[in-house]
């Protein structure tokens, strides 16, 4: 057993120095290299480099134009101090931890009036999972996230949304009725984080707290997971896990 974890830990090792390589490979070289160059100059594998390479692409941290690699803006942000980064940029990694740590499809919205708009989502790796798309906007009464931005609303701002909003039916479980959706909200606010089962989609339940930064709500973070995985120390523990997220972001 100890064998093979020296074994799995040097493999993480060997994995992030090639990946440094790489980096200081192709910032020495700015104006462009391709992929045989870099396997060949540094002895990585092609099987191996074409994974890291997709991956620094993804991250922004090189970008690909045609057949060649170069220094990518995701360099950039990492000489900024976090105040300097847009919020998109210093949520994203909270949104990464949230689904590393849970293995559930996690998300960032932020309040559109009176609905909320994904805007940061990373989807789950088990082959039974929920999806979202960038941009969905969607009424605030249905989703864990939009209820536990409405739970932070004052009481004549909460009024408001009661005479303005419409609340569509979305399944038989969607909480539609005032005092109802008063009384969820209610318990919002005492247990820190809003819980959602089959409300939106069926099958689905959703956990979501608000993010905050000096005392100004930003949007929510928000866990989906079906049904099927989710029973109450399930909720428990998405609730703990998103309050430590939350409550270390430094805004």
């Amino acid at each position: 057993m100890a064998s093979t974890g020296g074994a799995a830990t040097g493999g993480a090792v060997k994995s992030a120095m090639r990946t440094l390589d790489i980096i200081e490979y192709v910032v020495a070289h700015p104006s462009g290299v391709v992929a045989q160059e870099i396997a060949q100059a540094l002895s990585i594998p092609v099987s191996s480099l074409s994974y890291l390479l997709g991956t620094l692409v993804d991250r922004e941290y090189l970008v690909r134009e045609g057949r060649l690699y170069q220094p990518g803006s995701g360099l950039d942000r990492l000489r900024l101090a976090p105040q300097g980064l847009p919020l998109v940029e210093r949520v994203r990694p909270l949104v990464r931890t949230l689904r590393l740590r849970l293995n559930e499809t996690s998300s960032f919205f932020r309040r559109r009036d009176w609905q909320i708009e994904a805007v940061i989502t990373e989807t789950a790796e088990h082959t039974l999972r929920y999806s979202i798309a960038v941009g969905a906007l969607t009424p605030m009464h249905c989703l864990a996230a939009g209820k536990a931005i409405l739970a932070t609303l004052p009481a004549d701002e909460l009024d408001r949304y009661f005479a303005e909003s419409s609340r569509a039916q979305f399944s038989a479980n969607t909480i539609v009725d005032e005092a109802a959706l008063r009384e969820e909200i209610a318990q919002t606010r005492e247990q820190g984080f809003a819980v959602t089962r089959n409300e939106y989609t069926p099958g689905i339940c959703g956990i979501g707290r608000v993010l905050t930064a000096g005392g100004e709500v930003l949007g929510s973070l928000a866990v989906a997971i079906p049904v099927v995985r989710c029973d109450a120390a399930v909720e428990a523990s998405a609730g703990e896990t998103l309050k430590a997220i939350t409550e270390s972001f430094s805004g």
